[in-house]
């Protein structure tokens, strides 16, 4: 699926953040996304995005956050090479010198020593002694989310059509997670939806399935904004992610 530009449009209608301000440091791989002061509920988000990186559908989705009511920080572990750099979708072979496993395989080495140091300095920096975390996680970035809740520092997590997943991510968890999840996806298809949930079960985890119909793979965030159902989808996703998390954090 192509990245649709006019969802900016019409979902931000200026298309920039509604927090105080979305801003990049010069030695922090990361954005933030401040709430409204009338708005802010004291607790953190943390954002780990999908392979297309901190592009403008996700910073939406981090902005939204923010809108919350929550302080959203979003890690850049693709460090400038999302990607959308390089192919506008999985079946794109337009660029004969791209090597997917090689660059899966050195981003995935880089996220998963740094997003955990990540988060605890994120923590230490933003968080007072009562501040709740909670993180999200999209395609690439749902691992992360597991890790961090088989932890003693994110209260609570979500994911939306995840990717690279085992068993030891449903096994390990020590928090409440939440699965939002396309009808059809090659990177956690029926079966091994199927699978997380028996884990879940039979491990007494507590979780929430969302499964959509007639979607696929990126829906929470690429999905076509010109038809009613794919933004259903899409909005569904986020706005029940977000009570998930107002939930738990509320506990």
């Amino acid at each position: 699926m192509e990245v649709r530009e006019s969802n900016v449009v019409e979902k931000r209608e200026s298309g920039t953040s509604f927090g105080d301000g979305t801003s990049f440091g010069t030695n922090r791989p990361w954005v933030v996304a401040t709430p409204p002061k009338d708005k802010a509920n004291g607790n953190v988000v943390f954002y780990f995005p999908d392979v297309w990186g901190l592009f403008t559908n996700g910073l939406l989705i981090v902005d939204a956050f923010a809108d919350a009511g929550y302080l959203a920080l979003a890690i850049d572990y693709f460090r400038g090479d999302p990607v959308w750099k390089h192919r506008k979708d999985r079946n794109d072979n337009s660029d004969p010198d791209f090597d997917y496993e090689a660059w899966k395989e050195k981003h995935t080495a880089f996220a998963d020593e740094a997003v955990p140091k990540w988060v605890q300095a994120a923590a230490a920096e933003y968080g007072k002694p009562e501040t709740k975390y909670a993180c999200v996680g999209y395609c690439f970035g749902a691992p992360y989310v597991c890790n961090a809740l088989a932890g003693d520092t994110v209260s609570v997590g979500a994911f939306a059509h995840p990717a690279f997943l085992k068993e030891h991510h449903f096994f390990n968890l020590k928090a409440p997670l939440f699965l939002s999840c396309a009808e059809v996806d090659h990177t956690f298809d029926a079966a091994s939806r199927r699978r997380a949930v028996d884990i879940l079960q039979s491990e007494k985890k507590p979780y929430q399935l969302q499964l959509f119909y007639g979607v696929e793979h990126g829906f929470a965030l690429r999905g076509n904004m010109d038809n009613p159902y794919e933004r259903y989808a899409k909005e569904e996703s986020l706005t029940s992610i977000i009570k998930w998390f107002d939930f738990w954090l509320s506990q």
